[in-house]
């Protein structure tokens, strides 16, 4: 779903804590301005990895390139990277600027981030040169944070795949039903804040009284990844941190936390092009391959060891709007590369399944087809290969998209959903009532389907649309219909 404008918003910020942060002091002891300073941070770390970030100032002449260069105490291996040319040689670490981000002038900053293994111990470097000139003279590391974690005093399903049903660990069949949680997709990007609205326990329990069991969380990557067009406090490590806490929050209620990403990279201006921007400030045709493998292989690295957490690859392509051909939008689709139409590098809902199967993570997975996951005539002749079978078809629906019709749905849903199980990832309608989603809901009902309204926030209902007018959750007029459906369906 596009989103109505946020400008001049009055910001209710969430409590964050830095996860596993550790920062290299930027002043020598003398109190003297170092020629260079690094900021190192461990912005996300798990059993056998982390994501890292470094920021560079540079304080002395300017300089058309630059190399970071540090070294590893602990037997760390660094696997990708962004924002730079990442290397490694036995213990030292080597960080190049790429071709657009090499000028950095004096007091100027730049930022990039990696992701690493480790085993034993994760020590952060001491020693960090800029261009061969020692940056943080006489510094040393600040302590690690120890990190916050809300009480958890529920216990989510942990889904996966059984034929063309989602059951749990019993073998129970479950349904993913619910609503969206947004903002964590744009607020950061904007620089307002990590959520629009409050995400503290008594918000997220007020979505566990409508009796939904799922909470979808749509995600911006330049955030998570701390890229350096993020403030600091909205990005990495604190956003990281953020997103945490709330799938903690859903968990505690005892519903499904599926992370989605929902704005990401790459500059595309042409057919139903969202916005001209190369950051993620809008909804793109499809993910980037420059950054969006990374964002996958971080958050699928969180969360692998905890098989609660559903992963929701990308919001809503639209390739088709940029090919010329039906063929060409699904074969970007899934396999991403040079796609016609489209500016930046694409990465492929294989590339993505890859991504996060790499890590080890077997959490349950869902890809959404064409035209705004409005489409999937032919998800399954392009679906992509998951090795551990435990991937599902996502699709959008709204009563303005070409998809929404019995008849559409009965041609080319129900062959989908015979096949693979299948979650509305978003329902949705701009009346202000809610005739269209009573429909919708209906027909998946019939067929033992999933579904998530959207969205739970306080927006006007005919804009957003929005279920609420109060985070305590009071239903709009067309929130009503889905708070007393699933009121009937869970008792």
């Amino acid at each position: 779903m596009r989103h109505p404008p946020r400008l001049g918003l009055l910001v209710v910020g969430a409590a964050v804590a830095l996860v596993g942060t550790a920062i290299a002091p930027v002043v020598t002891a003398s109190g003297a301005t170092p020629a260079c300073t690094v900021e190192y941070s461990v912005t996300s770390q798990w059993d056998t990895g982390f994501q890292g970030a470094v920021k560079i100032t540079n304080n002395m002449a300017a300089v058309s390139s630059w190399s970071l260069t540090f070294d590893f105490a602990g037997g760390q291996k660094v696997t990708q990277g962004w924002s730079a040319k990442w290397s490694q040689s036995g213990t030292t670490v080597t960080a190049a600027n790429e071709s657009w981000n090499g000028s950095l002038a004096t007091g100027a900053s730049v930022s990039a981030g990696f992701l690493a293994s480790w085993s034993g111990s994760n020590a952060v470097p001491t020693a960090f040169k800029l261009n061969g000139t020692t940056c943080n003279v006489d510094a040393e590391p600040t302590p690690t944070p120890t990190p916050t974690e809300p009480p958890a005093t529920g216990e989510a399903p942990k889904l996966h795949v059984l034929g063309n049903k989602l059951v749990d660990a019993t073998g129970a069949t479950r349904r993913m039903l619910g609503v969206n949680r947004s903002g964590g997709e744009f607020m950061c990007v904007q620089g307002y804040g990590i959520f629009d609205g409050p995400v503290d326990d008594a918000s997220v329990k007020a979505i566990a009284d409508w009796k939904a069991n799922t909470v979808r969380i749509p995600l911006n990557e330049e955030c998570w990844l701390g890229l350096s067009n993020i403030k600091a406090e909205y990005g990495g490590a604190n956003y990281i941190a953020a997103i945490k806490d709330l799938v903690a929050k859903v968990e505690a209620h005892g519903m499904t936390p599926l992370v989605e990403l929902h704005w990401s990279y790459g500059q595309y201006t042409g057919n139903s092009s969202g916005c001209s921007d190369v950051h993620a400030t809008c909804q793109k045709p499809m993910p980037d391959a420059q950054y969006t493998p990374s964002f996958w292989a971080s958050v699928a690295s969180t969360f692998k060891d905890d098989p609660a957490v559903a992963f929701d690859l990308f919001n809503e392509p639209y390739p088709d709007r940029a090919t010329s051909t039906t063929t060409q939008a699904w074969e970007c689709w899934r396999d991403g590369g040079t796609c016609p139409g489209i500016s930046y590098e694409v990465a492929g809902m294989q590339d993505l399944v890859d991504a996060v199967r790499g890590t080890g993570a077997k959490n349950l997975i869902l890809a959404g087809g064409l035209a705004y996951s409005n489409d999937l005539s032919q998800w399954l002749t392009y679906k992509p290969s998951d090795p551990t079978g435990n991937l599902v078809a996502a699709y959008h629906v709204y009563n303005f998209n070409t998809c929404a019709s019995e008849s559409c749905w009965n041609s080319t849903l129900a062959p989908v959903a015979a096949q693979v199980p299948l979650v509305a990832g978003e329902i949705g309608e701009n009346t202000c009532s809610h005739s269209f989603v009573d429909t919708v809901m209906k027909w998946f009902d019939d067929r033992g389907l999933s579904y998530l309204g959207w969205t739970w926030n306080t927006w006007d209902c005919s804009s957003g649309p929005s279920l609420i007018s109060n985070y305590d959750g009071t239903p709009t007029a067309y929130g009503i219909g889905l708070r007393d459906h699933l009121r009937a369906l869970n008792g």
